[in-house]
Formats: structure tokens, C-alpha cells, sequence
């Protein structure tokens, strides 16, 4: 039987939080809850709390952290940075999941790693922004960073130990969003709501609009070149409209594996909090007759430029990614308050990075100011 794992799990609340507490609920015997953290919902957070009675909560804002503290008398309250990093570094603590939308998660995942904890991620951020410094920090002190992405679990459990040598090609596989056949000239009249309506998932406002222009699947590109140790010019994008295929590894001698399930996060999010066991679960059942067939294509450059603006910024690095990223995080602000149009997302993105001084090598303080500054850039 495998041993009782205490899991901590920041940004509880979201859609990847409320199906990490369905997989806890799931194996009682096997993983228990010791921290929650939320952003602003205080609310669902205390019934959070409530059931599961972890030994530490947070909050960002810390008024509204005072007054959950007088409602859960037996339960640690903290807030803001300060309060994840607490969480994220629990002695007791056997692995914590970073679900955090943002720079946020980027300091407690390092505090994570530093204290020797096991680190599960589900926020894009921080290895599109710190991949360099995250793994190395990881390999210095021991500790495994595991992937929650549906695409990137299925990479992990493909490549099982192999090393990247072994590796000719990742393969992710994109569903090619809701505007995968619509004609190009008609990109700029795509309305907000129009972009929320995804094929395949049901996900958070900001990955959904990244899923419609593929941004999602360019971001998840440099994760990918970071978390397996393969060069950007080995990770490929196919588009796979029935989203059963999560993913797929070409090997150095030709043979291809892939992973198929129907999709469901829950999976991913079990394998990697029960990794290195395979326990039993129900959510997922795969009917091949009723799926019938599955197909491929190449996604379209012309129709989706961010595939090709994420492949620089991973080749050139550096800088370069983080501003990728907080310009598109922006941009999507941006088009939701329709101040910009769907096409003006990537063209956005695209004026920024090229108007950006590249530092190589950068530490976290140079990366977080990369950040900022995009932000701004972007905003004008």
C-alpha cells in the first residue's frame, strides 16, 4: 500500500484546485490535505477548510485573512506572498501543487524546492518564466518539479526514465480552439464570447481565450523544452481535435507513444500527486468504438502567429519568454474589456517582444522586471 502523502495546494478555488480536492476526496488513504490557499475567494475557501480540515489556509488579502481567522479558530490563517511561501513550506508537507494563475506562484514554488519539497505545476508561469533557474534549483536540492498539464503528464508518462537523447520529438497536441476552420479574414470580428466557448475543456477565462489563439500551446512549448531537458527545435504542436490524444513522444529510433484518455484533469492531477504509484480511480473511462476515429493536422501559422512568436522567445530565452508571457497576459486583458481586437492579442505580443532588451542568463529579480515592464508595454 502505498504511504499516506501530505499535499499542499495553492490556489484551491480554481478549476484545477476544486478537481485536486475531487482526486484527495477520491484516495482518503493515500493523500491528505495540509495547506489551501485561495486569491480572493474567501467564501469557497472556509467550506474548503471546513471539510478538510488542513492544519494552514491563505489569503492574499490580509483583512479578509483576519476574519476568516476568526471563523476557523483551529486552523493556522496567513496572507499574501508571505502566506504561500508558509504553506509551500510546511515540514510536514510531501509535495505542493501550484495552481496560481500569474507571477505569483513563482516564489513559492522556489521556497518549495528549497525546503526539499516535491513540486506539481499547473501554473504556466513559472517555467515559462524561470524554467532555467527552477530546474536547476530542483537538481541542486533533490526534488522532482512534475507536470499537471494534461499535455505535459502525458510526455512524463511516455518518456517514463528515458533519457533526452533517447528523444527525436515531443509531440503536444493542440484541439485547435473553437476557430481551428474559421477563415482568417474573419479573425478580427471574433467577439469575447465567441473565444470562451472551447470544444474540448471547460477552463479559466485566461486559458481559454490562450487555448482560441494558441498561445496556450506555445507556452506549454517552452514548458515543455524546460521540464524534459529538449531543445525548442524538438517540440513540435499537432492539432488533434478530439483532445484524447494528450500527447505524444517520437523516439530516436522512429517508434511513437502516446497517451489517450477521454479528457478529465483529474487524471493528470493523480498522477501526479500518487507518482511513482498508479491507483485506482473511476472518473475516466475511454470508449474507442464511441469515439470512432481521431485526427490530425498542422496547425496553421498564418491563422495562429502565436506558435511561431512562442518558439523565439523559447530559442532566444533569456528574457525573452517572461515578456511573452506578461505581454499575452495583457493582451487577453485587453481583448476582454474589448479594447483590442482577437488578431491585436498576437500583434500585441509580437511589438512588444520586438521593442525588448534580451538579458541571457537572468536572475529572478531581472526576470520579474522583464515582467513588469512588459506589462506596461503592453498596456499602451
Amino acid at each position: 500500500m502505498p504511504r499516506m502523502k501530505n499535499v499542499v495546494l495553492l490556489g484551491s478555488t480554481g478549476s484545477i484546485g476544486t478537481s485536486t480536492l475531487k482526486v484527495v476526496e477520491d484516495l482518503p488513504d493515500q493523500l491528505r490535505l495540509i495547506g489551501l490557499a485561495a486569491g480572493g475567494n474567501a467564501t469557497l475557501l472556509e467550506q474548503q477548510a471546513v471539510r478538510h480540515r488542513p492544519q494552514a489556509v491563505s489569503l492574499q488579502d490580509p483583512s479578509a485573512a483576519a476574519a476568516l481567522a476568526s471563523r476557523l479558530p483551529q486552523i493556522a490563517v496567513h496572507s499574501g506572498t508571505d502566506g504561500l511561501v508558509t504553506l509551500a513550506t510546511l515540514p510536514e508537507a510531501d509535495i505542493v501543487l501550484i495552481a496560481i494563475v500569474g507571477t505569483a506562484g513563482l516564489a513559492p514554488a522556489l521556497a518549495a524546492i528549497r525546503a526539499g519539497k516535491d513540486i506539481a505545476v499547473a501554473s504556466k508561469e513559472i517555467l515559462v518564466m524561470a524554467g532555467e533557474i527552477v530546474m536547476s534549483e530542483a537538481r541542486r536540492h533533490g526534488v522532482r518539479v512534475l507536470a499537471v498539464d494534461s499535455e505535459h503528464s502525458a510526455i512524463f508518462q511516455c518518456l517514463g526514465d528515458r533519457p533526452p537523447s533517447s528523444v527525436r520529438r515531443l509531440i503536444l497536441t493542440a484541439s485547435g480552439g473553437p476557430f481551428r476552420t474559421t477563415p482568417r479574414e474573419a479573425f478580427a470580428g471574433i467577439t469575447v464570447e465567441q473565444a470562451l466557448k472551447h470544444p474540448s475543456w471547460v477552463m479559466g477565462r485566461k486559458i481559454t481565450i490562450d487555448s482560441a489563439t494558441l498561445f496556450n500551446k506555445g507556452l506549454e512549448m517552452i514548458e515543455a523544452r524546460w521540464l524534459f531537458d529538449i531543445e525548442m527545435d524538438r517540440v513540435d504542436v499537432i492539432v488533434h481535435p478530439q483532445s484524447v490524444v494528450h500527447s505524444m513522444v517520437e523516439f530516436v529510433d522512429g517508434s511513437i507513444v502516446a497517451q489517450l484518455s477521454t479528457p478529465d484533469m483529474c487524471l493528470p492531477i493523480q498522477v501526479a500527486l500518487c507518482h511513482p504509484d498508479r491507483l485506482p480511480s473511476q472518473r475516466v473511462q475511454t470508449d474507442f468504438a464511441r469515439l470512432g476515429s481521431l485526427t490530425f493536422e498542422n496547425p496553421d501559422p498564418v491563422r495562429f502567429p502565436a506558435l511561431s512568436l512562442a518558439r523565439r522567445a523559447g530559442e532566444v530565452g533569456g528574457t525573452l519568454p517572461a515578456v511573452l508571457n506578461a505581454a499575452n497576459e495583457i493582451a487577453v486583458e485587453r481583448f476582454c474589456r474589448r479594447e483590442l481586437s482577437f488578431p491585436g492579442i498576437w500583434e500585441t505580443v509580437g511589438r512588444v517582444m520586438e521593442t525588448h532588451a534580451v538579458v541571457t542568463h537572468p536572475g529572478l529579480d531581472e526576470i520579474l522586471a522583464a515582467d513588469r515592464w512588459a506589462r506596461e508595454a503592453a498596456s499602451r
